[in-house]
């Protein structure tokens, strides 16, 4: 990895030069220089964090005088409970997982036998693993059509004030066989790179230069006020990868011709019928609004049927208010509660405005929105209420419905048009590192190439290679014409 003031172009160039090299670096290597990585990152802890501390210092000043937000601040703390450790986790969690690419790797090197890690997660799955191999087509005697994973290319993440973002990306595009280029900034005001982006790239570029990997493979750009110029370099860069606010992810989408991966908005539901689990209801929704309320995958919504109003209502928002949560009610809910919660609570009560079921707090604030199905209507009525609530306010990245009902979940899920749509589970749960994949470059809320938590297989493409023997298209076709044969083989 390498800390670089080069330009632009210079930056963009050595990157693709390099994606080329470490495209076809074998598993050993790869997962060498992720082991490499976690190790020189273990024994420069305590310098990393003191840069952090140094960091965090100047934020909150900034945050006290308006110039930064307290989710920013709350992001860049690397101190915060198991954040040090799920990042070092991560590292070795991606090492872990299998290659996909391996099947690329076997043409490369004719005597290559593979790597030896295996994913946990699936070793006890009967599925024959193809290893990157996803189709193989018999066109006619002779000619052979198969479909390759391999890397996309050159990755450009811009990211806010998140300094584990710089091992994640690494480690991810390492074994994905991605160069990769790291801008980040405090915040999308123009506050640039921080001592602990410049600690943790340090420790990183140390590590990699006992390692085969590229050293442009990995480039952190301290150059100051770069970022448009980088987003112009659509002829080596192929995919950028926003991480921060709003303001930033917009602002990328819309200058750039390189395709972006990411979303804009955490925009987050919860949806509670009748019939869930009181208790439960109350733990996941503490989990999910508080456990890190400026997660982009913290609910910011609850919708609630009318008839759960006095069964599960009042315990949840208890809970809430008892952990300095503020409660914006809509009427109906609000004053269902007043006359359920003990005076010194619903005091706290707050009312909502319609635009609370269109904003993404990134605090301790909840919204509160009724549902409410016409009189003996069927249970679904109200369930397609709330998806229809849901697909109009959502930001399409987590929404989650708590039932009993498992006819009625599915339906839940199958209607919600998100990226990730949960039952009985907190919205917290759509994570990377939860999800099995080790870690994770983003969450995409896009509807193309993917979606939701991005890991190892957000990060490829795939090719068509076919192999023959001297057939040219002119053969085929007419009434004279060879015939294809179009044989699916199996891909071992």
């Amino acid at each position: 990895m390498s800390l670089t003031d080069s330009s632009p172009a210079q930056i963009a160039k050595a990157a693709s030069v390099a994606s080329r090299n470490l495209a076809t670096l074998p598993s050993a290597d790869r997962n060498n220089a992720l082991t490499a990585i976690h190790q020189s990152l273990l024994q420069a802890k305590e310098s990393i964090l003191e840069a952090n501390a140094r960091d965090l210092n100047l934020a909150s000043k900034a945050a006290e005088d308006g110039q930064l937000s307290q989710s920013v601040l709350k992001r860049l703390d690397l101190g915060r409970p198991g954040k040090w450790d799920d990042m070092l986790q991560g590292i070795l969690d991606v090492r872990d997982l299998e290659d996909p690419r391996e099947h690329l790797l076997r043409m490369v090197h004719p005597s290559y036998e593979g790597s030896d890690q295996t994913y946990s997660g699936l070793t006890e799955s009967t599925e024959p693993q193809q290893d990157g191999l996803t189709l193989k087509t018999l066109l006619d005697d002779g000619l052979v059509l198969e479909r390759i994973t391999c890397p996309i290319g050159v990755l450009l993440i811009i990211f806010e004030a998140r300094p584990e973002v710089i091992a994640n990306i690494a480690a991810l595009a390492i074994k994905s066989g991605n160069a990769a280029i790291l801008k980040g900034m405090l915040s999308s005001r123009g506050k640039e790179s921080t001592a602990s982006f410049h600690a943790i790239s340090s420790a990183i570029s140390s590590a990699l230069t006992t390692t085969a990997v590229p050293n442009a493979a990995i480039q952190l750009v301290t150059t100051r006020d770069v970022i448009a110029s980088l987003l112009e370099c659509d002829n080596h860069i192929d995919l950028v990868i926003p991480r921060g606010s709003n303001e930033l992810v917009r602002y990328v989408k819309a200058s750039t011709r390189i395709p972006v991966l990411g979303h804009a908005d955490g925009l987050c539901h919860i949806y509670i019928h009748p019939d869930a689990e009181p208790d439960s209801c109350v733990r996941i929704l503490l989990d999910s609004k508080l456990s890190y309320p400026a997660a982009c995958n913290s609910v910011e919504t609850l919708l609630i049927h009318q008839e759960a109003l006095r069964s599960h209502l009042p315990a949840i928002v208890s809970a809430l208010l008892e952990k300095g949560c503020s409660i914006r009610c809509d009427d109906t809910s609000k004053h269902s509660l007043l006359t359920s919660l003990p005076r010194d609570k619903s005091a706290l009560l707050q009312d909502a405005v319609e635009e609370d079921y269109d904003t993404e707090f990134l605090s301790p604030i909840l919204a509160i929105k009724t549902v409410i199905a016409p009189a003996n209507a069927p249970e679904d009525v109200a369930v397609s209420l709330a998806v229809a609530h849901i697909n109009a306010h959502s930001s399409h990245h987590t929404d989650a419905i708590l039932t009993s009902s498992a006819s009625l979940a599915q339906r839940f899920q199958a209607s919600v048009d998100s990226a990730c749509v949960f039952w009985n589970t907190s919205t917290r749960m759509a994570d990377g590192m939860r999800f099995g994949f080790g870690t994770e470059v983003g969450i995409s809320t896009n509807k193309i190439h993917a979606r939701g938590p991005v890991g190892l297989e957000g990060l490829c493409i795939y090719k068509y290679a076919v192999s023959g023997n001297g057939q040219v298209a002119a053969d085929y076709g007419g009434s004279v014409g060879k015939k294809w044969k179009h044989e699916r083989l199996p891909m071992d």
